[in-house]
């Protein structure tokens, strides 16, 4: 997949595209759907299917609000799912304060007029131009005038609710692992490079691998979690690990700032420097700081025979 970054118009392009424009945070279930569409729209083994999205949350740029500091899905994970969902292009493009005053007229006329677009696919409540001021009405009405097709998908609901990116953003910040799953459509995943740590968990009788150069991500409930390792060779996975995660904070050892560990059950491998994903599936318990470590070591082994029953009984 290209990867295209856009600070302010897309550079001149041919290539006739179905464009799908959208933050595709979290790639979840509709935004899945929408790819699904504008696969299927395509009426050409010519055409590219491209994403236009932000390189940042605009409420984020625009209000600092830190609820859209953090991402679900990285650039580099979102970009790996986009791949999988048939995107062969990916504008990435800069959203600043400048870019936020970008009116709709602007964004057709000016910016999409650099591209060669057969048809847009946007989902059910598409917002656009300066303070998302435009709706999919005034799009269908500037593209028509380019001849450019708009196919509007309807939102994706589960209980009647609809799925959305802060929805989910909620779930893993209070721990509910199966509840994001299922708008996902996946596990809630995160992405890293094994590396050393204090070994304190070794010390201890239960070995972690401790991850780094990680990009910023929406940090779930500090607790303990049963999940999943996926670790990878030539950029593929080739093997998957039942493991018990902790996420936090580590009061009980005097950590410093929010840190993902995790043990990986019944192995002895060494994976230092090696890629690997790390799913959390089920929410175990709270994050305790305990007074000694003993019950800190009593505490894990109950751990990881929770783990290990939920594991035969699954």
């Amino acid at each position: 997949m290209d990867i295209i970054d856009v600070k302010e118009k897309p550079p001149l392009d041919s290539t006739p595209l179905t464009l799908v424009i959208g933050k595709f945070d979290g790639v979840h279930k509709g935004h899945q759907l929408i790819l699904q569409v504008a696969r299927e729209k395509m009426d050409s083994s010519q055409e590219t299917l491209a994403v236009m999205g932000f390189s940042d949350q605009p409420l984020w740029v625009l209000r600092q609000d830190e609820a859209y500091e953090k991402k679900i899905t990285p650039d580099r994970d979102k970009f790996t799912l986009l791949k999988q969902y048939g995107v062969g292009r990916y504008y990435r493009v800069a959203f600043t304060k400048e870019y936020a005053a970008t009116t709709a007229e602007a964004f057709v006329k000016e910016h999409l007029a650099q591209l060669q677009v057969k048809r847009i696919v946007i989902g059910e409540g598409f917002r656009f131009g300066k303070g998302a001021s435009s709706s999919t009405d005034a799009l269908i009405r500037l593209c028509t005038e380019r001849n450019i097709e708009v196919v509007v998908v309807p939102l994706v609901k589960i209980n009647g609710t609809p799925i959305s990116s802060t929805k989910i953003r909620g779930l893993l910040k209070e721990g509910l692992m199966e509840a994001a799953q299922s708008l996902l459509g996946r596990p809630f995943t995160v992405t890293g490079i094994v590396v050393h740590g204090q070994k304190m968990g070794r010390k201890l009788g239960f070995p972690t691998i401790n991850m780094g150069e990680m990009e910023a991500f929406v940090e779930p409930k500090p607790g303990v979690y049963l999940g999943v390792v996926g670790i990878y060779k030539d950029g593929v996975i080739t093997d998957y690990r039942d493991v018990l995660i902790s996420a936090g904070y580590r009061p009980s050892v005097n950590g410093q700032g929010y840190l993902i560990e995790a043990h990986i059950l019944n192995y002895s491998g060494d994976l230092y420097d090696q890629t690997v994903s790390v799913s959390f599936l089920r929410y175990l318990r709270e994050e305790i700081k305990f007074t000694n470590l003993d019950d800190l070591i009593e505490q894990m082994e109950q751990d990881r025979i929770q783990a290990e029953q939920l594991l035969a009984t699954d």
